[in-house]
Order: C-alpha cells, then structure tokens, then sequence
C-alpha cells in the first residue's frame, strides 16, 4: 500500500502563456476608447517564441482568463525584456503612470466581502473605464526609479496594487527570468478569498508619452517549494 505521501503525486506547472503562432485564449483589450492601443505580434526572439509589445503614446492589454488553484500553485513564472526603462515615468503620479513592462493579475473578490463602498467604487469605475475593470489587481512592473520590492498603490485606484518587480536600465536587452507568489501577495494586499481570474502584460506609454518595447514568455504557475522551469537558455529560479 502505498503512503500518503507517495500518493500524493508532485504539482506540476500550470502553462498560460506559451507564444506559439496561435494566441487563443490571449487576447487584446483595450482599457479605454479613447486611448491609442499598443501594438502586439508573436515572433521568435533571439530562440524564444515570444510576445512583443510596441507602446508609442500607447495602452492596451494582451490578456487571458485564468483558473488557478493557488493553495497548489500560487508562483507565477515568467520571463520578460525590455529594451530599456522610461525616462519620465513616476509611479506616484498619475502623469508618470507608465511602465517598460507589466504583468498584471486581475483578482476576483466574493461579493459577500464586498462592502457598499467598495461595490460604489467599482461601478464608478466601471462606467468610466468599461466592464473589464476588475475587483483588484496586482501589477508587477519594470520601473524606471523606484526600488525593487517597492509596493504601492497605483496613482489612480487604491485597487491596484503596484509592485516593482525590476528597476532601472541593469537587465536590459536581454531574456530574465522572473519568479512572484501571487498566492502570498493577493492575500497581504486584498484577503485570503482574493481570487485571480485573469493575466494580461503589457507595455504602457500614454501618460508619459513615450515609447516603449517590451517581451514576454514563458508564463506558468507551479508550487511553492518548485522551481520555474528550465528552458534551453534560462535556468530555474
């Protein structure tokens, strides 16, 4: 017979963005009518079947609805590239709102938790900005200034949470590879029934007016206690 522990057999990754030639169930969405979109195309970069982002005075977002056991699997994985930083953004105001690069985890709130003035928050939200607006979210972004580990509110709803994940121009122009407990941090910043429901990365210009090109790869969950997986030109972390 065998243990319990025998039987319980190793999670393994839980793949939501390998870029092939077919994007499906990634899609484009866009956050706002009046805002120019970004520009996104597959492509094999430098070995590594990748996502490009091209933001130029630009927002949209390259997204997929997700379904994530997080007790099982709650570290995201990814890789990402920037050619390099923003000169002018400022993660503290809402005129240097913009980034090189971001993975944003849209978050689902039970509305048995949700309060009547966070219930009005977010069908203002909503009416302004359109029903993609989540409950909460969490950004990991390439900053161009403020310090690794950097977490703070985004300068325009106190619903996203930025989290500054790589700083400043070390790095760029080149494939890293990047680890984040989504699990620990959707439960620091908004509760344990904090739920992700959607993936989206990006590149984002529009305040700052500026441009940007950014690459993405390689998404997956896997355990606490796993590592990312290898690939043939990226070690675990």
């Amino acid at each position: 017979m065998a243990t319990a522990a025998c039987a319980q057999a190793p999670t393994g990754p839980v793949w939501i963005g390998r870029f092939g030639s077919e994007p499906a169930p990634w899609r484009e969405v866009t956050v706002n009518a009046k805002l120019t979109p970004n520009r996104f195309r597959l492509r094999d970069w430098d070995g590594v079947a990748a996502l490009e982002v091209t933001s130029q005075r630009s927002m949209s977002l390259f997204a997929r609805p997700i379904t994530i056991d997080l007790a099982a699997t709650p570290v995201l994985c990814w890789r990402w590239r920037i050619d390099a930083p923003l000169a002018s953004a400022d993660l503290l105001t809402r005129q240097g709102d913009d980034y090189a690069a971001r993975v944003y985890v849209s978050l689902a709130i039970p509305p048995d938790q949700q309060d009547f003035a966070l219930r009005t928050q977010l069908r203002v939200a909503r009416a302004i900005w359109g029903p993609e607006v989540p409950d909460a979210a969490l950004n990991y972004v390439w900053d161009n200034r403020q310090p690794v580990g950097t977490v703070r509110p985004n300068a325009y709803t106190d619903r996203t949470m930025m989290i500054v994940q790589r700083s400043g121009a070390a790095g760029s122009g080149q494939w890293l590879q990047e680890r984040r407990d989504v699990g620990r941090d959707a439960q620091t910043q908004f509760g344990a029934s904090a739920t992700p429901v959607q993936v989206a990365v990006t590149a984002d210009t529009d305040n700052t007016g500026e441009s940007a090109r950014a690459g993405f790869a390689d998404l997956h969950f896997v355990a606490r206690s796993a590592p990312c997986v290898d690939t043939p030109d990226a070690s675990p972390r």
